[in-house]
């Protein structure tokens, strides 16, 4: 009996035959992964080099687009040498903000193309924010024994970071028309 690479829902017909459910025809799963073979009429997978490619492309080039408005940002608000690193600070309360915003746009408010939240998400917003350059600034406000800004660069960093992701989350529910998802008991 030949192979059948088919991956569409399926019923069992006579005799254990495959049979795809129609119902499940012409729709793409979470990560569209699946698509629709209209010569065959059925749905095939999606070759992973070929899935792997576009999301890796997609990836690098919001990183780039993220990681060039880091690099306007940081040069407009130069840190001075045992000051509060304003740049890198905002930087990454802004990226927060902007993912509590986007999760709720892209999970809650409507369906998204499947390669969006990983190009504004991991791409745009993971080369925007830098994490470890705040590591590198609270470690030189350290040595530098500069303490005092260090302390604050370290707990204002963190706090306001959730409470920016937070804040996106709500603002975007509410100007959505959204109410909060509700966590079902088992």
């Amino acid at each position: 009996m030949p192979e059948n690479h088919d991956l569409t829902p399926a019923t069992t017909g006579r005799q254990g035959e495959h049979q795809p459910d129609p119902a499940a025809r012409g729709r793409l799963d979470e990560d569209g992964a699946l698509t629709h073979d209209p010569a065959a009429g059925r749905r095939r997978r999606v070759p992973l080099a070929r899935r792997q490619g576009a999301l890796t492309a997609a990836v690098a080039i919001g990183g780039a687009v993220g990681g060039l408005a880091r690099w306007v940002v940081q040069s407009l608000l130069p840190a001075a040498p045992g000051g509060f690193p304003t740049a890198t600070f905002a930087i990454n309360v802004a990226g927060c903000l902007l993912m509590g915003v986007l999760v709720v746009l892209v999970t809650e408010a409507r369906e998204a193309h499947p390669i969006l939240r990983p190009f504004l998400g991991v791409g745009v917003l993971g080369g925007f924010t830098t994490f470890s350059s705040y590591a590198v600034e609270a470690h030189q406000l350290l040595t530098g024994r500069h303490l005092g800004v260090a302390a604050l660069y370290l707990v204002a960093t963190v706090l306001a970071a959730l409470l920016a992701v937070l804040l996106g989350l709500a603002t975007t529910r509410r100007l959505a028309g959204l109410t909060r998802p509700r966590r079902t008991r088992p």
